[in-house]
């Protein structure tokens, strides 16, 4: 009897260890599935000379599929995004102000370097490491002018960078939307504030 019991247990525990081992090997896959991510670090609203500007800083991290694409020619668009509004318990939130900033990250074969662009302007870095590093701080940009925002009210300001995987050439798109090793996930950081009022 004894040893009927043993064995039973021995055959359960087998088969719990197989189903962990699977669930393991699961969750390690769909980990490995994603290129990559854009985690957020910390975000402000400070003043500048016109108004008011945000700080931002980003780890921004490539899978292996994205890094390859960049060596071989393929540039990568990034999208930041910050918006500031005002919450109305009435309706839906009120939007105050906001800014799109487009970069464009490549790699310069001659030069072995890689290329942080903004518009026309642009930088050049010796490792990619720098320029992810140089992408992911945003520094006194500019959001709004110095009437936009209130002064002594609650506002909620939030910020993204995110892959603009619609720049991607036509044929990655393509394999971008059934193939998770194009995709950088990218969280949005929300926070409240309220912007000291003017001294009586």
């Amino acid at each position: 009897m004894t040893a009927f019991i043993t064995h039973c247990w021995k055959n359960r525990l087998e088969r719990l260890r197989a189903q962990l081992i699977v669930c393991l090997m699961t969750l390690l896959c769909a980990g490995a599935a994603w290129a990559g991510g854009i985690q957020p670090q910390n975000a402000a609203i400070a003043p500048d000379e016109r108004g008011w500007a945000v700080d931002a800083a980003f780890d921004v991290q490539l899978g292996a599929r994205l890094v390859d694409a960049l060596s071989k020619g393929v540039p990568l668009n990034f999208r930041f995004e910050v918006q500031i509004k005002r919450k109305r318990w009435y309706w839906i939130d009120e939007h105050l102000a906001g800014r799109v900033v487009n970069y464009r990250l490549s790699f310069q074969a001659l030069t072995r370097q890689y290329r942080l662009a903004v518009g026309s302007l642009y930088q050049n870095f010796d490792s990619l490491d720098a320029a992810l590093a140089a992408l992911g701080r945003i520094r006194g940009l500019h959001v709004a002018e110095a009437a936009q925002l209130p002064l002594g009210e609650p506002l909620i300001a939030s910020v993204r960078l995110s892959l603009d995987q619609s720049q991607l050439p036509k044929p990655l798109q393509i394999d971008a939307l059934a193939n998770d090793e194009w995709k950088v996930a990218a969280r949005t950081l929300t926070w409240q504030f309220t912007l000291p009022p003017e001294p009586q």
